[in-house]
């Protein structure tokens, strides 16, 4: 069954002679935290302006609930969006503003801005003015936004850039709630890999406007986990002698690279029993990467990114 909420296929979006977004496709499934990695400028932002109908795209485009084309434009108001910076009114509450949203959408639910004050955050902030709000109050009032109407799917852009740790923490936390309690599929774009893997559930890392790699949480961190690398030029001779010597946690990475994921001081002791079997190894190191050096190996790119 396929449970896809949105898919992109292959998104391609060109400035002249500059492509911003390549033949992407994305598989975004319903109830994931999805995280778009990549550098400033690598076509984070172009992609989530045509997914919430801001731009139109150059070749491809993409399927929403099960619907392409004219059949997705009813849908498109069950996607919630906060791009770049919020449209924030600063002389107004945070609830007036939230007013202002919900009336341009037709909303009247009477009950639905104390709500979604309280679930960002903000049920205290009374009369005070978003001018006087720090920057954390206003990306959670930036969400709340996002948030009228109940969409089903929230994009947002970069939620995190420059905030200070406390307000990073309390924006994961309102994520998570609202996934968690309300069953609200995120988009989330980032530059910062280590802080998106705190909360997301599936990756997408894309460079240069190309997508390198789709993969779940659980891949992204088997990938970076502490591990044997074996370089062998007979990697199914390789798989046969480690599991004679019980080792069974071991992935072939490719026709001459094998991750081995325990027994990780037994370098020596594989290398001797390859070389007992005429197996050569052109290589046997432990490595550990961490989310970043794995993003920066993968770009080839330098540390700040």
């Amino acid at each position: 069954m396929n449970n896809h909420l949105l898919t992109t296929n292959h998104l391609t979006k060109q400035y002249g002679r500059h492509k911003a977004v390549d033949d992407v496709s994305l598989h975004i499934r319903q109830g994931d935290i999805y995280g778009l990695i990549g550098r400033n400028g690598a076509g984070k932002t172009t992609i989530l302006k045509i997914i919430s109908g801001l731009a139109a795209p150059t070749e491809g485009g993409f399927s929403i609930f099960g619907k392409t084309g004219r059949d997705a434009a009813p849908c498109m108001s069950r996607i919630g969006t906060l791009i770049e910076n919020p449209g924030l009114y600063p002389n107004m509450t945070a609830a007036e503003n939230l007013k202002l949203k919900a009336l341009a959408m037709g909303i009247r639910k009477k009950d639905e801005i104390p709500e979604l004050l309280e679930t960002v955050g903000l049920k205290d902030t009374g009369r005070k003015k978003v001018r006087n709000f720090s920057l954390g109050m206003k990306q959670r009032l930036g969400i709340a936004l996002a948030l009228v109407g109940d969409p089903d799917l929230v994009v947002l852009d970069e939620p995190i850039n420059g905030l200070d740790p406390q307000g990073i923490a309390e924006i994961r936390e309102t994520l998570f709630t609202l996934n968690r309690e309300r069953h609200i599929t995120f988009l989330i774009s980032s530059h910062i890999l280590e802080e998106l893997s705190k909360i997301a559930t599936r990756y997408g890392i894309i460079h240069d406007g190309v997508l390198l790699e789709e993969l779940d949480r659980e891949e992204l961190l088997a990938r970076c986990s502490e591990r044997i690398e074996l370089k062998t030029s007979d990697t199914r001779g390789a798989c046969t002698v480690l599991e004679a010597m019980g080792i069974t946690r071991y992935k072939v990475v490719d026709a001459g690279t094998i991750h081995i994921f325990e027994r990780l001081d037994a370098g020596g002791e594989i290398t001797m029993a390859l070389a007992g079997k005429n197996i050569r190894t052109l290589g046997i190191t432990v490595k550990n990467e961490d989310l970043e050096d794995y993003y920066l190996n993968l770009t080839g790119g330098e540390r700040h990114v």
